[in-house]
């Protein structure tokens, strides 16, 4: 049943979560949770579990197998490295403040959770960026590509995504102080800062990776245009190239689609809630939040299961094979 209640004596809520009961004006974890309540948290709990066991398989098979030990598998490693945080802190803290004091009674505990949510989700979209840049030089210019991208840049691009994260995290941070000591006053400055978050975080690194990956589907097609105007003298030849075209598009569809699918959402919210007049239902804010932590998830079936080395890795880890020998010199690309 929906209960009203006005917080602080300014903002109207409704109690309608499934863990919590309103005590007033607070709201504390229910003593007898529902079984709508028990769901929820074990599903929150086992996307957290899928999340930190799929990067940490991306990490150990990275660090352990030599053959792995290249520059594009750094970047992944860096990303494998911000998305497993987010599976030990970001959803622990997430499913802990959900709905609760950190929408009403925002205290230190729950900067701290923005903070950590901010940083490795920003990091989490950095890398990413990072990812299609070593793509478009691997593809669109590979007889210049080691020269371009080799360990150093690679290790450039990784502190840079991880520190414009933390600079971005602890900003917002800082912004939520001001904003609690000077009240009103630091609404716009609030804004402004939420805003330019918004960019630094999600705008702008999009934009890149759509510019970056447009462009990588268009050298893909020229060139399986050019092996088919050399090669393509029977039919069998078209149908061979016809794949290749459909997979590219399909691979690029995959990283793009499933990314902009999570992140669009909460972002498009974040820009256009100050210019509405209605607030928007924390529900629905808490669930576009959680779709986002959701990519995590995913980026390694999208990043690393996609490739065939990688499930070799994955095979031999699960298996428990390496603590029976000595596998890190094995030849990935041969293997199952």
């Amino acid at each position: 049943m929906e209960q009203s209640v006005t917080v602080n004596g300014s903002h109207t809520v409704s109690d309608m979560h499934p863990c919590y009961d309103l005590d007033n004006t607070y709201y504390v974890f229910t003593k007898n949770p529902s079984i709508l309540c028990v769901l929820l948290y074990l599903f929150l709990g086992f996307l957290s579990f899928i999340t930190t066991c799929g990067n940490l398989l991306v990490i150990i098979a990275i660090l352990y197998f030599k053959q792995l030990h290249t520059s594009t598998n750094y970047l992944i490693l860096s990303l494998a490295v911000a998305d497993l945080l987010v599976g030990v802190l970001v959803f622990p803290f997430s499913m802990a403040f959900t709905v609760t004091s950190c929408w009403y009674h925002e205290g230190l505990s729950c900067k701290i959770r923005g903070s950590f949510d901010v940083t490795l989700s920003t990091a989490s979209i950095l890398n990413l960026c990072c990812i299609s840049i070593d793509r478009h030089y691997a593809i669109c210019q590979p007889l210049t590509y080691k020269s371009k991208v080799n360990d150093r840049v690679i290790g450039i691009m990784i502190l840079a995504s991880w520190g414009i994260a933390a600079l971005i995290g602890i900003g917002i941070v800082i912004a939520g102080f001001n904003q609690g000591k000077c009240e009103d006053g630091c609404i716009i400055d609030a804004m402004i800062s939420t805003t330019l978050a918004c960019i630094f975080s999600f705008y702008i690194p999009v934009l890149i990776m759509l510019s970056i990956y447009l462009k990588i589907f268009i050298v893909a097609q020229k060139q399986a245009n050019r092996v088919q105007n050399a090669f393509c003298q029977r039919t069998k030849s078209g149908i061979t190239v016809s794949k290749m075209e459909r997979k590219a598009t399909k691979t690029l569809a995959i990283v793009m689609g499933v990314f902009l699918l999570c992140w669009t959402p909460y972002f498009l919210c974040m820009i256009f809630q100050p210019l509405t007049y209605d607030v928007t239902p924390i529900a629905v804010i808490e669930t576009l939040n959680w779709l986002t932590l959701f990519n995590s998830m995913l980026n390694p079936f999208i990043y690393a299961f996609f490739y065939s080395w990688f499930r070799s890795a994955f095979k031999i880890i699960i298996s428990g094979k390496i603590l029976q020998g000595d596998f890190a010199n094995s030849n990935l690309f041969d293997r199952f």
